[in-house]
C-alpha cells in the first residue's frame, strides 16, 4: 500500500520560511506527477505546485510564484516545498499527493485527479 507522509510544518511569523516534507513509501515519486495542495478552514482544497519528477516541469498557482519552490531528493524518494515570505494567507493543512489516474501530457492540480494521499501538515502564519 502506497504511504505518503508530510512533516516540517509548524507556526511561523510573516516573512518566515518553511520547508516540507512529503516521503513516500512503496511508491517512486521519479516518472510521474506529484503535487502539493492545502486547504484553509471553510475553503475547498487547491493545488499550490505540481511537478512532473525527474523532468523539471513545475507548475506554481499565482499566489506562491516566486516563493515557494519544490524540490526531491531521490535517494530518499522525497519530495519538498521550500515555502519563503510566508503569508498569513498561506495559512492551511498542506498535502501532498501523487498517483495520477491518467496523464494527460502534464502534471493537473486538481486534487481529484491524484489516488494517493498524505495526512496533511499544518502551517501556520502570524502577522
Amino acid at each position: 500500500q502506497v504511504q505518503l507522509v508530510e512533516s516540517g510544518g509548524g507556526s511561523v511569523q510573516a516573512g518566515g520560511s518553511l520547508r516540507l516534507s512529503c516521503a513516500a513509501s512503496r511508491y517512486t515519486f521519479r516518472g510521474g506527477c506529484m503535487g502539493w495542495f492545502r486547504q484553509a478552514p471553510g475553503k475547498e482544497r487547491e493545488g499550490v505546485a505540481v511537478s512532473y519528477i525527474g523532468r523539471g516541469s513545475t507548475y506554481y498557482t499565482d499566489s506562491v510564484k516566486g516563493r515557494f519552490t519544490i524540490s526531491q531528493d531521490n535517494g530518499k524518494n522525497t519530495v519538498y516545498l521550500r515555502m519563503n515570505n510566508l503569508k498569513p494567507e498561506d495559512s492551511a493543512m498542506y498535502y501532498c499527493a501523487t498517483g495520477l489516474r491518467r496523464f494527460s501530457g502534464s502534471c493537473p492540480d486538481r486534487t481529484n485527479d491524484y489516488m494517493y494521499w498524505g495526512q496533511g501538515t499544518q502551517v501556520t502564519v502570524s502577522s
